[in-house]
């Protein structure tokens, strides 16, 4: 579970960084909010996700955090994709915007919430003790 949101991260720091160059070298930054929920939510949150399984690896077992892992990998490219469309006002792609941005930072915000459940779940009492 921590090599892949480690290895996320890193798509997701790549993809920040050309976005952050493509809206520079282009004079552009329509989307710029996208360059920026690439970042925070893809690569900081990605490499945090990692490292709390690394330093937490019995919590990495069970449904919950494959859960996790499906929301967070697949929430944010929908939320980015239905962002991108709706900021470049791509006529043709307009219809796809409202499923993408319900379905994607709704399973964001549950992978936010489920990955809350596992933290709280890892470090109370003896959990914590024993990782510490």
């Amino acid at each position: 579970m921590s090599n892949i949101f480690l290895r996320l991260s890193v798509l997701f720091a790549v993809l920040g960084v050309v976005l952050g160059y493509y809206m520079g070298a282009t004079h552009n930054f329509t989307i710029s909010s996208v360059h920026a929920h690439v970042n925070l939510l893809g690569w900081v949150s990605m490499f945090l996700y990692g490292l709390f399984y690394r330093a937490f690896p019995e919590a990495a077992q069970g449904r919950l955090p494959k859960a996790h892992l499906t929301l967070a990998a697949v929430g944010l490219p929908l939320m980015m994709i239905g962002l991108t469309i709706q900021l470049l006002q791509m006529p043709s792609l307009m219809a796809l915007v409202p499923p993408l941005m319900i379905s994607g930072p709704t399973m964001v915000v549950l992978g936010m919430l489920v990955w809350a459940v596992i933290v709280f779940r890892a470090t109370s009492g003896k959990a914590a003790t024993v990782a510490a």
